[in-house]
């Protein structure tokens, strides 16, 4: 399943009528899946029976439903929609309903669906009387135990909105108050960008416990399989001007797990004001995020702004129990874009911050080529240094901080806000030899507060080539300063990796910059 199809489910203004249908439950009507009885239910013993399936073989239950929902065009799909009197709690004054999504196309894998009320659980039941449909395709008769697809989250702020949803694989997503979806988490990543292919696991069950009258945040639990690990989550979940997800995992492998990705960030990046390698469309940047952050464990700040590369490029940031990271997406300019369709400048960051001690590993960053948006073509997540083995208990914890404004505590630390590349050389004479302008403007921290005799002066590394055409200079319009210099790339076309940041003294005034560049070959540098 291309993975920005799940996002073409949710840009039309995230309304009620804008989403595909999903199937609600009907409160006060007793359930009909499992004969309506309840069971109790505890997170640990959620851990225990996931534990229990690592031990078992892995059943897909891929494609198990009726061939006229597999069948279903595009266009039908869409046509299936969800009665809103029928959410979850809606006959109630509680600050949470949930409705949930449709089986068919392209999500034909039944996820169970229970609510926890005392501490049983009750499995949710189909209903044809929960959807209204106006597809031309007969469904036909659909059995009661079909299941749903996943669900969505709405809050008593706005009901006519949701603000989170689960849908997918293990892929979900959550707006703050923008109201705007954009990039995705995942449960868990397995053997992304590997010669292996890669495999998604998946949420087979959901718990959601009913909240208490003014309750802020909404607990759900979550099981999760596939071939090589089994999983159990539990979320807290607190919607507010940025959407705030509190995550516990414990993975039970069935195999060893060499290349594997906790807290992924999946999103997408086609081109933008220092990658214009697929600039072929009339709005200047598209793109759900724009770089990636790291809070290292050693406590330096690192952006990497994102690129659409030529190939598939994997680079990795070794660090030990890192304070945090997430895709960003900095710029919030509307004429940056010109999209009023999608509004890419609404688009959430998403920020991961661990809560306990992650030890040793490395913050891995996938980018793979894109002709388009409609394909997710950026990952970012951790991967443990030591492998997961079977026959062990893994234990993370972190929360997920979901919005445009994130409080990240960068204290005086500047932060890039734009970088731009072109065609290095003096303007007004003949160049004569090949070389490529970087120009990354810093604001913020203390550099608002610098006069302009201050001695900046900016720290340049790079492991290739060398750089020429230095400079450091106040730029008004953003209260900041623009680092300028031309990067001379030898004949090689690997990659070529660089870094800047700017010091008085030995004082560091800004985040650290880092780039990978990878020159074009010899035919196509042209001078012009």
């Amino acid at each position: 399943m291309d993975r920005r199809l799940l996002l073409q489910l949710f840009v039309a203004g995230v309304g009620v009528q804008a989403l595909p249908g999903g199937l609600l439950y009907a409160a006060g009507k007793e359930s009909n899946a499992g004969n309506g009885a309840s069971k109790p239910f505890s997170y640990e013993w959620l851990k225990g029976h996931a534990r229990h399936l690592s031990g078992q073989d892995f059943r897909s239950k891929k494609g198990e439903l009726p061939q006229s929902l597999k069948n279903l065009s595009w266009d039908d799909y869409q046509a299936i929609r969800f009665r809103p009197e029928h959410a979850l709690w809606s006959d109630s004054p509680l600050p949470f309903q949930i409705q949930l999504f449709h089986l068919g196309l392209y999500f034909q894998t039944s996820v169970k669906i229970y609510e926890v009320v005392d501490g049983q659980a009750t499995e949710l039941a189909y209903d044809p009387e929960y959807f209204e449909y106006e597809g031309e395709q007969p469904l036909g008769d659909l059995p009661p135990d079909l299941g749903f697809a996943g669900f969505r989250l709405h809050h008593h702020s706005d009901f006519q909105y949701d603000l989170a949803a689960f849908l997918g694989a293990s892929y979900f997503r959550a707006v703050g108050k923008e109201k705007q979806y954009g990039m995705s988490a995942r449960g868990l990543a397995i053997d992304t960008a590997s010669p292996d292919e890669e495999e998604f696991p998946r949420f087979s069950a959901f718990w959601l416990e009913k909240p208490k009258p003014g309750a802020r945040a909404l607990k759900v639990w979550a099981l999760l399989e596939s071939p090589s690990v089994t999983g159990a989550y539990a979320f807290v979940l607190d919607p507010g001007a940025n959407f705030v997800m509190d995550v516990d995992v414990a993975l039970y492998p069935r195999k060893q797990l060499d290349r594997i990705g906790i807290a992924p960030l999946t999103s997408m990046y086609q081109v933008g004001e220092n990658d214009r390698r697929m600039g072929y469309d009339w709005r200047p940047e598209i793109h759900d995020s724009d770089g990636l952050s790291i809070h290292t464990g050693h406590g330096e700040w690192i952006w990497r702004p994102l690129v659409n590369p030529r190939e598939l490029r994997y680079n990795s940031f070794v660090d030990n129990s890192p304070k945090g990271f997430g895709l960003l997406q900095r710029d919030r300019k509307f004429d940056h874009y010109q999209d009023d369709g999608v509004f890419y400048e609404r688009r959430p960051s998403l920020w991961v911050e661990p809560k306990n001690e992650w030890g040793a590993g490395r913050i891995d960053l996938v980018e793979i080529p894109t002709v388009d948006e409609t394909f997710d073509n950026i990952v970012a997540y951790w991967n443990p240094e030591e492998a997961l083995k079977p026959g062990t208990e893994y234990l993370f914890g972190y929360r997920l901080n979901w919005g445009a404004e994130l409080p990240l505590g960068k204290g005086e630390l500047a932060t890039a806000r734009a970088t731009r590349t072109g065609l290095g050389g003096v303007v007004g004479q003949e160049r004569e030899y090949f070389s490529r302008r970087f120009a990354i403007d810093f604001a913020g921290g203390m550099l608002e507060m610098l006069g302009d005799d201050a001695g900046i002066e900016p720290e340049i590394s790079v492991s290739r080539g060398s750089v020429e055409i230095t400079s450091a200079r106040p730029l008004a319009s953003i209260q900041g300063y623009r680092v300028m210099f031309d990067l001379v790339p030898d004949d090689s076309l690997e990659p070529i990796n660089l870094s800047v940041v700017l010091k008085v003294g030995q004082e560091v005034l800004t985040e650290t910059w880092v780039y990978q560049y990878s020159p074009p070959p010899k035919h196509e540098r042209e001078l012009y």
